[in-house]
């Protein structure tokens, strides 16, 4: 029998973010969590406990989470979290280089697939990405938000009923 691993609305959008990011971070918190530091610390205390967010040493004090008598702790998604909401297993493998924590490149990713899928003349809607990446849609959403930060252009335009989704041609 599989555990089913209840999360709070705070501790999905921690994790989704966190999925959303190349390095897996948790660091820099999502505007929506507010401003209530002792709340997220709390839900960032038990997701840490679960073992669904690790703690890791960053060298880049935007990624430390909290500073250690030696060094500067950053918080980062494992695969547990990954699968408790669903965004499968892309868990970036972690090494120190310099300044970041930076995750190794995997051969073919779930956001190629999204990109792909968004490449196409007539773009994706969520339910496709969400079938092509068996990814819960608000983490879908997520990873869109992810490529919009990272500099794609997405539109949003109607195909019948459903929203479709495509890259938007440059100017």
């Amino acid at each position: 029998m599989t555990k089913t691993i209840r999360l709070n609305d705070l501790q999905l959008v921690l994790l989704a973010a966190a999925a959303g990011r190349d390095n897996g971070c948790l660091v820099p918190r999502p505007e929506t969590c507010g401003e209530d530091t002792t709340r997220v610390g709390k839900a960032i205390a038990s997701l840490v406990k679960r073992a669904l967010v690790a703690e890791l040493p960053v060298n880049d004090r935007k990624l430390a989470w909290r500073e250690d008598a030696e060094a500067m702790i950053g918080l980062f998604i494992t695969d547990a979290g990954r699968s408790a909401i669903g965004a499968g297993d892309e868990e970036p493998q972690f090494s120190e280089v310099e300044d970041v924590v930076q995750p190794a490149a995997p051969a073919t990713s779930k956001i190629t697939a999204v990109l792909d899928l968004l490449s196409r003349t007539d773009g994706a809607t969520l339910d496709e990405m969400v079938a092509a990446t068996g990814w819960l849609p608000h983490t879908t959403r997520a990873a869109l938000t992810g490529l919009r930060k990272k500099g794609h252009a997405i539109a949003r335009d109607k195909r019948g009923e459903a929203t479709c989704y495509h890259i938007a041609a440059e100017a």
